[in-house]
């Protein structure tokens, strides 16, 4: 069975280490210009799910959460990774302060966490990876193509 079909069903892990396994078998997956929104509460794993992405492509550097820089760039790999939070924009105009696109320079994958804020900004294409906490001792990923924007 593919990761996609896989992760179409739900994945259900048990450790971090799991759940970044599950990304960095998608990130080899993926098809080139790639972006994920990443969707779920604080705390379920969004930036663990990125790190198993970046070992994926072979980056090599520290992958943390870009909260307060809103958007980090992780190079060295198969392709550029761009890991935007957009947790602190008000609203998708914000997203062209950033020129987020001089940085989307094929091949690349952007990684968006807190979707929601920038959701008419993502391309039809994105893939929706939904992850949560059944309990303390697992959480679940989930992925579905091209949900529709969510109502502000």
């Amino acid at each position: 069975m593919s990761i996609f079909a896989e992760l179409t069903a739900g994945i259900t892990t048990r450790s971090a280490e799991e759940t970044q396994s599950i990304a960095l078998r998608l990130a080899q997956a993926l098809p080139v210009d790639a972006t994920l929104a990443l969707h779920g509460n604080l705390g379920v794993g969004k930036t663990t799910f990125v790190q198993g992405l970046a070992k994926g492509f072979g980056v090599t550097d520290a992958v943390t959460s870009p909260t307060f820089n809103i958007f980090t760039l992780h190079r060295g790999g198969s392709r550029t990774l761009v890991h935007l939070d957009a947790y602190r924009l008000e609203n998708d105009r914000q997203i062209d302060s950033l020129m987020l696109d001089d940085f989307l320079t094929s091949p690349f994958c952007l990684a968006v966490e807190w979707p929601e804020k920038i959701a008419t900004w993502l391309p039809r294409d994105a893939l929706h990876v939904t992850l949560s906490i059944l309990d303390e001792h697992r959480h679940h990923v989930q992925l579905s193509n091209n949900l529709p924007p969510q109502p502000k």
